[in-house]
């Protein structure tokens, strides 16, 4: 059986595993389009199996850039939040005299962007949507170039993530709850798989069963995916009960705005007689049709941490990664208060 090193895997060790010759390797490690797609598959497979790091010394000799960030994303066209998490990273990148490549993964699928950081298009990649799912496209990139996550955790990766605290969330939104008396909650919230839904969803069960309110599962609806008309069709069937929940806490503001509209088709006065929290502070949250309370997360903030980050590794930095959550704030609005 073949050991390996304290230095670690090498690329020899990828072709004798993969079953393919050094120069395969070397082609599939540098992006070149040339290689057949069965071949390129063997050594990911290879890379990820011995976990492989490019030397860090070689990867310091390159000397041309493309001035280029790429930034995966999905869900663009659906939900408000990434679109102004874009505008925010372009404007930062902008100022440290980088442009902005956008992969919508809905549209384009993985392949896409596999390909084109392989091919030397970008520097450094943001990926704003990953999940524990996404972990073969995470594997490719990082073969060429460095990564940072941001607004998602994904626990075990190695590279630098930052996103706001949403656990801490999540007990925000929950101790305002009980501190306002509220007593029949329910919350629409979707699939676990994000560490944003997750982590809101866990901080606010959390602290409801601490002050002996568990939440009530027959007050629970769970969506497969994020939208207006979910969030409509989820808070509908909560308000159509027998004893309907007085409070519904919405896991982000998309669904929130649907159950404001299910709320009004159901002649439910918000806030007299229907509380309605989200969770982003997207900007629609503010309009006056809407008026939502939630949590504002710092988009800003966490922007310019990972976009910071991710420039030290481009400019050679091999410290330990870094795993930030920024504190978020709740805003108070009509949909759960209404002023003199």
């Amino acid at each position: 059986m073949h050991t390996y090193s304290r230095m670690g895997a090498t690329s020899c060790d990828i072709a004798r595993r993969a079953g393919v010759s050094q120069a395969t390797v070397s082609r599939v490690l540098t992006g070149n389009p040339a290689v057949r797609q069965e071949l390129r598959d063997k050594v990911n497979k290879a890379v990820r199996e011995l976990n492989y790091r490019p030397n860090g010394m070689a990867r310091a000799m390159r000397t041309s850039r493309s001035g280029n960030i790429g930034v995966v994303v999905s869900r663009l066209a659906v939900n408000p939040l990434y679109p102004a998490l874009l505008h925010v990273l372009g404007s930062c990148l902008s100022e440290a005299k980088f442009r902005l490549v956008v992969w919508n993964t809905d549209e384009m699928g993985d392949k896409a962007a596999a390909d084109a950081v392989g091919d030397g298009m970008v520097d450094g990649i943001v990926m704003t949507t990953a999940t524990a799912v996404s972990a073969e496209l995470y594997q490719t990139l990082r073969l060429n170039a460095p990564i940072v996550l941001i607004n998602r955790i994904v626990e075990g990766w190695p590279c630098d993530q930052v996103a706001s605290d949403n656990l801490a969330g999540g007990r925000m939104v929950g101790q305002y709850l009980l501190s306002s008396d509220r007593r029949r909650i329910g919350l629409v919230t979707g699939l676990v798989l994000a560490s944003t839904i997750r982590e809101r969803e866990c901080g606010f069960r959390e602290t409801l069963t601490a002050s002996n309110q568990p939440l009530d599962e027959r007050l629970v609806e769970r969506v497969d995916h994020f939208s207006y008309n979910t969030g409509f069709m989820a808070a509908a069937r909560l308000l159509d009960l027998a004893n309907p929940p007085d409070t519904l806490f919405c896991i982000n503001d998309l669904l929130a705005l649907g159950a404001r509209d299910a709320a009004r088709d159901r002649g439910f006065e918000v806030p007299g007689k229907l509380w309605i929290v989200g969770y982003d502070d997207i900007e629609m949250a503010s309009w006056h049709t809407f008026d939502l309370t939630t949590i504002r997360q710092p988009l800003s903030q966490m922007v310019d941490a990972g976009v910071r980050f991710l420039l030290e590794r481009i400019n050679g930095y091999e410290g330990e990664h870094r795993n930030v959550r920024l504190p978020n704030d709740l805003v108070i609005r009509g949909s759960t208060f209404r002023g003199k």
